[in-house]
């Protein structure tokens, strides 16, 4: 399992003092960004060998508000289902949960045309037909 953390900055917050929900698309991207640094598979890493990963979908519910210095964990937890990633995310606040969300991207070459994933990866992420 893996979790990575943030601070909510005052910028992240709207007019009522909470984070905007446009920013939980940002906090998902830096926690998936980071997992794949942890498991030694960097996205920059990816790109040099002709993997792309554009985004299909995102889904976001949310629970409670997140405010200003809040410490939010967010937990990462990766799927490959044939040329499509499923990235699920929990985000939470001193061990409570307060917004949960989605991501589904494809993995593609250069062109944008669909590609299966490499098998270490379907091995990393764990891999459903």
């Amino acid at each position: 399992m893996f979790r990575h953390r943030v601070k909510v900055r005052y910028a992240e917050t709207d007019q009522m003092g909470i984070v905007h929900h446009s920013v939980y698309a940002v906090y998902f991207e830096e926690a998936r960004v980071e997992y794949m640094r942890h498991i030694g598979k960097p996205y920059g890493e990816l790109e040099r060998e002709g993997i792309l990963l554009p985004l299909l979908e995102l889904h976001v519910r949310f629970i409670k508000p997140a405010r200003f210095e809040d410490v939010l964990e967010i937990e990462v937890s990766p799927l490959i289902k044939g040329v499509r990633l499923f990235v699920d995310y929990t985000v939470y606040r001193e061990g409570e949960k307060i917004a949960e969300g989605r991501t589904v991207h494809a993995f593609t070459g250069p062109d944008l045309r669909p590609m299966r994933p490499p098998e270490n990866l379907r091995e990393i992420f764990g891999s459903e037909p």
